[in-house]
């Protein structure tokens, strides 16, 4: 067996003996760091062209980490379906074999709703209907979803191998096992070898990408498109295709392809400068980002045309395992009209039109009156090119298709001449083709979505845009940094005169480069500064952890309430553009509104919850104050159990210590700065995973029904605990506390460590009649003790299990030392040892069991099943033929 560490959080795994190349964890954009790394390759087998790479695919326990998804397995499918050939009739890599999904049932099960969405989208006329299509034109887009289906819409069941690790020990292939050692930890066993992936990204961590982005430092023009990605989801080198509409200096996004975050914060942009994203379409290309856009704190509104936004909705909730209204949470939604000009607010205007494709799509058409002429950008993200399109001409209405009008209509309207028009050039079935808009008359064209350089032809029709590059069609008339200002302190202080906000504005805005320092605890506030662009990273050091904040931030504004040196350092992580306030004016605008008393009483609050995980990257100082004055502190003894109770509400420890549990089953200890209670403010939105619901009924852990969810979380302090509860209500519209408190549930439920039965299972034979018998009785005498410490069975006589247990192992281990001493192995004194010191932990582990608390049977328990696993499938194995 063969492990490389790809990027964070994934893993490469070869077994070639049992023909299985394992990709370990598929966050955004693992393929492309596949590729990058090496282990897919451009590669020809029996005279056709093939990419090497993975057949399987280990999920991620859990569906996000550090605010991204974890599990985006789309393209990691379509490169092994398609570029490797395992679905292509006569391809040599099509060998009858499916590749493999790996994992907890209920994310393997996720990622196959999640695949089938974004193959298909809305998959039939009724739900087509639902979203309020028209019947004539439903029937239409149902005929053109089956004619790049082939004719056939199928299940990802019907293409995948679905492997659920639901026991000590999953057979993958020809007696390759992996099982789970824990959250996030899997161990891969064949022929008694044996190696560990850990899929956790560590506190500092995110997922990169495979690219480095110059920093810029973009312009707010009245109307322009910034270009943020030309690239496609293979291409290593760029982003996906994307751009930045910024309209009267304000930004909008046209989709969120992976890593938008690293591209934002490249050009100086956060997530709480984002207005409004216009997205095209479902596929991942375009839709992995937008737990990106969940950082902000507030919605951002979210404009599309009804189907599209039906079909990402229903990707969303497959892809999460929540309720398909969640997505509203993190998003406003505003309905587009399709093939209408939409005029939203200050004059842009936006034309979708429809994109024949798998999924429902549409392209953009933007404009803006300038004098007597409009100024006008075309965003023609995944189209089709004009001879595909052709194929699909038809003028059967039962057949699947579109008629001849159709493609007249269809492709006269990509043919408008704009003033700058982005093109879909990709290629293949479902992507455009630069040949077709060679005689349109668009002042400018850019060619993008390929991973390709631009042919000499190609490089008649149009040219490629770099990153961060500026199309300005209407320049700014006004500083639109210092509208932006204005905007923000109107925003804090509600019935503020524009005059005094103005002035306010007028203070000098100072532009910092990426890593400089702008406060120290070496130096006293003398100034306030208001974040109006770009990120700021605040801590004790840079390379400690960090809180990351947003445009709409005040750095020094707590301190200078008591004329104080800040407690850590902020920096700029972006350019950042940043109103400086002098002290004294900040405090005589807070004294003129009378707010002074109020917020120093607010501000220990204030700052604990600067100093929390969960809250320190919300940067609005209205909705920091909102949160502060709802707090209510309450004080615990030692030994009081909380539970959620009827009104939603987390709760942080401020001092003290608790212990969460499951059940009888502590999962994890939360210190000061940790919080409780997000079950209770994710209630109704999220049903438990599949099966675990019947899994906790068997184990008589108590689920009291609430909605569709059920109370499975208690806490315990283990020592006298202070507490801050705020009310769930609060919390409901700031998307990056709802992502962090969603991804917190998940990880505590996934922690639970018995979620599978210690059963034995005939593939972990050795084909050693009395070893086979012995090993299984092992099993039998874990599952029964698991079942009491557990609550499926009474708890009395489990010291007694034990016992049989270690009675049995040793003259297990005794018989296995008579039949390797016929012809000593080579290591048979070092086997002989490791039995001895097993043997030796087995009486502590018995000792510990009599003397320590309640709770001790749950480690003697991880430690026998863990001592079964490696003894019968790792150790054994590997002496198997002295065994025999």
């Amino acid at each position: 067996m063969k492990k490389v560490k790809v990027t964070n959080g994934v893993y490469w795994v070869e077994i070639p003996e049992a023909d299985l190349y394992i990709q370990c964890g598929c966050p955004a954009d693992s393929v492309k760091h596949l590729m990058k790394s090496g282990q897919i390759v451009d590669r020809e087998r029996d005279g056709t062209a093939a990419q090497t790479g993975p057949n399987a695919i280990l999920l991620s326990d859990t569906t996000m980490q550090h605010g991204s998804f974890s599990n985006l397995a789309e393209f990691p499918v379509l490169q092994m379906l398609y570029l490797q050939g395992m679905i292509l009739p006569g391809h040599p890599n099509n060998t009858g074999r499916k590749p493999m999904l790996i994992g907890l049932e209920d994310q393997v099960r996720s990622q196959s709703d999640y695949i089938y969405r974004g193959t298909y989208g809305l998959a039939s006329l009724a739900e087509i209907k639902e979203a309020g299509v028209p019947e004539d034109l439903a029937h239409d887009m149902l005929r053109i979803k089956r004619w790049f289906a082939f004719d056939n819409i199928r299940r990802t069941e019907d293409l995948l191998d679905l492997r659920i690790v639901d026991a000590p020990a999953v057979e993958l292939r020809d007696r390759a096992f992996v099982r789970r050692r824990g959250f996030n930890r899997y161990e891969f066993i064949y022929k008694g070898s044996a190696v560990n992936v850990d899929l956790n990204l560590a506190e500092t961590e995110d997922y990169p990408p495979t690219y480095q982005l110059e920093q810029k430092r973009v312009q707010r023009e009245h109307f322009s498109i910034i270009h943020v990605g030309e690239g496609d989801g293979w291409d290593v080198t760029r982003p996906c295709m994307g751009s930045i509409i910024c309209f009267q200096g304000r930004t909008y996004l046209v989709d969120a392809g992976p890593g938008i975050q690293h591209s934002l914060a490249a050009l100086g942009i956060s997530a709480n400068e984002i207005a409004g994203i216009f997205h095209t379409h479902g596929h991942d290309d375009h839709f992995a980002g937008l737990t990106s856009l969940g950082r902000a704190d507030r919605r951002v509104p979210y404009f599309a045309v009804a189907p599209v936004r039906a079909s990402v909705v229903k990707k969303y909730a497959a892809l999460t395992g929540r309720a398909e209204d969640t997505f509203f949470r993190y998003f406003e939604p505003r309905d587009l009209m399709l093939e209408t000009w939409n005029r939203l607010e200050g004059g842009l205007e936006v034309l979708p039109v429809f994109s024949p494709h798998p999924v429902e799509t549409t392209v953009f058409f933007f404009r803006v009156q300038h004098g007597n002429v409009h100024r006008s950008y075309a965003h023609l993200a995944d189209i089709s090119a004009f001879e595909v399109l052709r194929k699909m001409v038809t003028e059967d209405p039962t057949k699947n298709g579109i008629s001849r009008q159709f493609y007249d209509a269809c492709t006269a309207k990509l043919l408008v001449p704009v003033d700058v028009k982005k093109i879909d050039v990709g290629g293949g079935l479902i992507h455009g083709k630069a040949e077709d808009f060679a005689s349109e008359g668009s002042r400018k064209r850019l060619l993008s979505h390929t991973s390709s350089p631009l042919t000499e032809d190609q490089k008649k029709v149009g040219s490629a845009a770099s990153f961060g590059q500026e199309d300005v069609l209407i320049e700014a008339q006004y500083d639109a940094l210092r509208l932006e200002a204005q905007r923000i302190v109107l925003s804090y202080f509600p019935g503020m005169a524009m005059r005094d906000a103005q002035t306010l504005a007028a203070f000098p805005l100072i532009h910092f480069t990426p890593g400089t320092i702008m406060q120290t605890p070496d130096i006293p506030a003398a100034n306030v500064f208001l974040v109006v662009s770009g990120i700021v990273n605040r801590g004790e050091s840079r390379e400690g952890p960090h809180a990351t904040l947003s445009a709409g931030s005040l750095l020094g504004e707590l301190e200078a309430l008591h004329d104080q040196s800040p407690s850590g350092i902020c920096w700029a992580a972006s350019h950042v553009a940043a109103l400086r306030i002098p002290r004294d004016a900040w405090m005589d605008l807070l004294r003129s509104r009378g707010l002074i008393e109020g917020l120093q009483e607010s501000r220990p609050r204030r700052e604990f919850l600067q100093s929390t995980w969960l809250f320190g990257e919300v940067a609005s100082f209205p909705l920091q104050n909102r949160i502060a004055g709802l707090m209510e502190r309450r004080v615990v003894k030692e030994d009081t159990v909380l539970r959620p109770g009827k009104h939603a509400e987390v709760l942080l420890i401020a001092d003290g210590l608790l212990t969460i549990f499951l059940g009888k089953i502590p999962i994890e200890n939360a210190t000061p700065g940790d919080f409780f209670g997000e079950e209770s403010i994710l209630r109704g939105t999220r049903e438990l995973p599949r099966g675990w619901k019947e899994r906790f009924a068997s184990q008589q852990i108590r689920t009291a029904s609430q909605g569709s969810l059920v109370n499975l979380f208690e806490a315990r302090a283990l020592l006298d605990s202070t507490l801050y509860a705020i009310p769930g209500k609060a919390l409901e519209d700031i998307p990056i506390v709802q992502w962090k408190l969603m991804e917190t549930y998940e990880r505590r439920l996934k922690n639970f460590r018995s979620e599978v039965r210690f059963e034995w299972n005939d593939a972990y034979e050795m084909g050693v009649q009395r070893l086979d018998r012995q090993h299984k009785e092992m099993f039998q005498i874990l599952d029964e003790i698991s079942a009491m410490a557990e609550g499926r069975e009474s708890g009395d006589g489990a010291a007694g299990m034990v016992d049989r247990f270690i009675n049995l192992a040793r003259s297990h281990l005794k018989y296995e030392e008579t039949l390797l001493s016929r012809e000593p192995v080579a290591d048979f004194e070092a086997v002989v040892r490791g039995n001895d010191e097993f043997l030796r932990k087995l009486e502590g582990v018995r000792k510990y069991l009599e003397k320590a608390p309640a709770d001790a049977l749950q480690t003697t328990i991880a430690f026998l099943k863990d001592w079964a696993i490696d003894h019968s499938l790792v150790e054994n194995r590997r002496l198997k033929s002295a065994l025999s």
